[in-house]
């Protein structure tokens, strides 16, 4: 990740944020917000990767306390602004929603990687499955082979045995 994306990860918090806060008091249902909200943790987590994540980074930029300084503030300030706007969402729609928001978002994802998890171990077991097929396959392909091996050896040594029987006489 570089340096855009972390611009991105914290643009996209404020961003969202300031649009909640115009809007969270005309808005009738949390729907009229969702999108935003989702932005909010999409730049959270876009802050808290970058956090993480030093890959291709120099030791400079890793180490560098410029580095560190604005990773933690922009942490800090996504968490804060996170905080912000599960307050403006609880007063506004009532005590206990921001909790409801977290508590459905993370059972969804869990769903999710539970779905994906799955799929993968459908896709494994159905690998295995060919896999298991094939080699029954090339079982019965040798077992083939050696059979016309043996027919083909068996006449061609009946036709040599005739072949020594016709010369004797």
């Amino acid at each position: 990740m570089v340096l855009g994306d972390v611009v991105a990860g914290i643009q996209l918090v404020k961003q969202s944020v300031a649009f909640i806060k115009e809007n969270i008091s005309t808005a009738k249902d949390i729907s009229e917000i969702a999108g935003q909200i989702d932005n909010l943790f999409e730049g959270k987590k876009q802050v808290d990767k970058k956090r993480s994540k030093k890959d291709g980074v120099s030791l400079a930029d890793q180490f560098g306390v410029k580095s560190v300084a604005n990773e933690i503030i922009d942490a800090k300030l996504a968490a804060e602004e996170l905080y912000n706007i599960s307050v403006l969402i609880d007063q506004r729609f009532g005590h206990g929603t921001w909790q409801t928001i977290l508590t459905e978002r993370n059972k969804r994802i869990e769903a999710a990687k539970q779905a994906q998890k799955e799929k993968i171990r459908v896709r494994k077991k159905q690998q295995e499955e060919l896999m298991e097929l094939a080699g029954y396959f090339m079982i019965g392909l040798s077992l083939i082979v050696l059979v016309v091996g043996v027919v083909v050896a068996v006449t061609v040594f009946a036709d040599v045995k005739m072949l020594n029987i016709d010369n004797e006489y």
